[in-house]
């Protein structure tokens, strides 16, 4: 009987046991299921917002490292506040108009620094415009600013500057330098694109020669400013030629401008370096629409002290807005181009050059005249006889240079060549408007 009862209490126990592992399940369950699902949303959302804002401080720090204390010149950054304090402080236009110049060329330098990374994201022809264009934000502004002040003379004299020192001076040390990096062997360019902006650039030497001719030889009408009218109306055709020019490059004939196939020698192992943009695209968005408001602003006072630096350097006004200002304004051009034809890439140099001079005379100018006639300002494209003749050489010599579309150092020796002989001829020359 002993032995009987035991076993059945113990049997009873396994029962208990058995039914009570369950019922600790459901209460760890329940324990657990208590803890409130609001709190565990708020340490994901709390890591996973530290974790994005970690993320976005090392991208802000890698692209500020990169953009702006990677490159050695930028320690010339800080003569633009030197030059803006000068002006409030002491007035000294010379300085003034010096340090402006040096604090510039950084900023300049650095917006093709820029597009050319935002190239990356584009083709070529759209990269070539890119250039073009944020090269010319600094000329736009900066002749807007003089037509405010009445400066007409000023606006005529930069963006002639402008065109001759990316035809001649960019365009010569790009070749230059190319030529000297690919020593034995030509560069090659597709020149059917060249060859239309070489007909754009003489249709814009006619709508500036006419006004010019017409003044000089004393041949108008002897009622009200002939001159004026016939350039206001050349300005709204060019316009009008610049935009079918867009449609022609962007859209219907785009495959015109695509670079040529070259063949070419690749390193032995026949591989070549495929190269990466170093910041993202909206992040070189930011860079050019931040580096062309601080270009523009520097641009303010560098135009208030040319004439008062004119004075001070005995320097004549006609040689600082034809070659000093053109040469900071076109630094990022010059820089742009100036790498990508040591890459071997002179579809983009001469979209950059030529494409910047075809979209100053045919864009910028013309667009100055309409504003100049909205302000009430007689701006024209009578640019007067001597700047007309010079550009009309520079045109031609350039034309011929491109023809045959191939680039060596040769050719870039002979542009820059040509640049210092109308340098020259700017130094010495009287402009018939000085006073």
């Amino acid at each position: 009987m002993g032995s009987a009862g035991e076993n059945i209490v113990l049997e009873l126990e396994e029962d208990d046991l058995i039914e009570s592992t369950p019922v600790i399940g459901k209460i760890r369950n329940f324990q657990i299921s208590r803890v409130p699902s609001s709190s565990i949303a708020i340490a994901s959302l709390s890591s996973s917002s530290s974790f994005s804002l970690r993320r976005a401080s090392k991208a802000i720090f890698s692209s500020v490292n990169t953009v702006v204390f990677k490159a050695k010149m930028n320690v010339l950054i800080p003569f633009g506040p030197l030059a803006i304090f000068l002006h409030y402080l002491t007035g000294k236009h010379g300085w003034v108009f010096f340090f402006s110049l040096i604090g510039i060329t950084p900023l300049a330098e650095r917006l093709g620094y820029a597009t050319e990374q935002l190239a990356f994201y584009t083709g070529p022809t759209v990269g070539g415009l890119l250039n073009a264009t944020f090269g010319n934000a600094t000329e736009m502004i900066i002749s807007i600013y003089a037509l405010k002040s009445g400066m007409i003379r000023v606006v005529q004299q930069s963006l002639l500057g402008s065109i001759l020192s990316n035809m001649l001076l960019v365009l010569g040390c790009a070749f230059f330098s190319g030529g000297i990096m690919h020593y034995k062997k030509d560069q090659f360019f597709n020149k059917a694109g060249v060859a239309v902006n070489s007909g754009l650039l003489l249709m814009a030497v006619m709508g500036i020669m006419f006004p010019a001719v017409l003044h000089s030889t004393h041949s108008e009408v002897q009622y009200g400013n002939p001159e004026l009218s016939l350039s206001r109306f050349s300005s709204c055709i060019m316009l009008v030629a610049y935009a079918s020019y867009l449609v022609f490059q962007l859209k219907s004939h785009r495959s015109l401008y695509n670079p040529i196939d070259e063949d070419v020698e690749h390193d032995s192992d026949g591989t070549e370096e495929e190269e990466a943009p170093l910041i993202t695209q909206w992040e070189a968005i930011i860079w050019l629409s931040l580096l062309t408001i601080l270009v523009s602003i520097l641009s303010g006072f560098l135009v208030d002290a040319i004439q008062g630096a004119s004075e001070s350097m005995n320097m004549p006004v006609a040689f600082i807005s034809v070659i000093l200002l053109p040469i900071v304004g076109n630094a990022a051009e010059h820089a742009s181009a100036i790498m990508f034809a040591i890459k071997d890439k002179l579809d983009i140099t001469l979209g950059v050059a030529i494409g910047s001079s075809t979209q100053i005379s045919m864009f910028v100018i013309p667009f100055c005249v309409v504003v100049g006639w909205i302000m009430g300002e007689p701006m024209d494209l009578n640019f007067q006889l001597f700047e007309t003749a010079t550009l009309f050489i520079t045109v031609l010599v350039v034309a011929f240079m491109l023809q045959d579309g191939t680039a060596n150092y040769f050719k870039g020796l002979m542009l820059i060549l040509c640049y210092l002989i109308v340098a020259a001829s700017f130094f010495l020359h009287v402009d018939p408007d000085d006073n």
